[in-house]
């Protein structure tokens, strides 16, 4: 069995209510990442947990040491679980997370969080061209509705064209309850 990682992105305090950033199913996306922290920390797998912060105060969201780019406590690290500091959308540019990865052996990346069409969608696919072996669970990352040429498209309907589309081609895509049935135990 190849030797895997669970990679938490972004679930942080601005995406939930009350935060600057609001995604639409955000709760329930962070309690099923819960499950599979759980699960990851219960079977010894590496949890890597990835937090962004935009480089300038005066961001939309994930302002520098704000108390909005803080991990959620749904997914809070535990001591000695890395955090990885990203100041871009892909989790992999200009971080150690490639070199962390590697240094553990990982094969396998089980992959969650926010947003699905960003920064869920370029760590994957990032990942994947990297050589991991990708899955995604797909209950366990949000998004919001987005605007196009004066069209909005409801956040339901952006997730599950991106969720499609890493399907196609990076990673396979799973729910938290047909992950965890199907994720040995140690």
């Amino acid at each position: 069995m190849p030797k895997r990682a669970l990679v938490l992105i972004d679930i942080q305090n601005d995406y939930f209510p009350g935060g600057r950033w609001t995604l639409s199913g955000i709760d329930a996306a962070a309690d099923n990442a819960a499950k599979l922290l759980a699960a990851a920390r219960a079977a010894g797998d590496l949890v890597v947990h990835v937090r962004h912060e935009f480089p300038s105060a005066d961001a939309p969201f994930f302002a520098p040491e704000s108390a909005g780019a803080q991990i959620h406590p749904k997914a809070r690290n535990l001591d000695g679980e890395p955090v990885i500091l990203k100041h871009h959308v892909n989790s992999f540019r200009e971080t150690d997370l490639k070199a962390l990865l590697d240094r553990h052996g990982v094969e396998e990346l089980v992959i969650c969080g926010a947003m699905s069409h960003m920064c869920v969608d370029a760590g994957t696919r990032a990942a994947s061209d990297l050589g991991y072996k990708c899955i995604v669970v797909y209950d366990a990352c949000a998004t919001r509705d987005q605007e196009f040429e004066g069209a909005v498209i409801p956040a339901a309907q952006v997730h599950a064209a991106f969720m499609a589309a890493l399907r196609f081609g990076y990673a396979r895509l799973v729910s938290t309850e047909e992950y965890l049935a199907a994720t040995p135990k140690k």
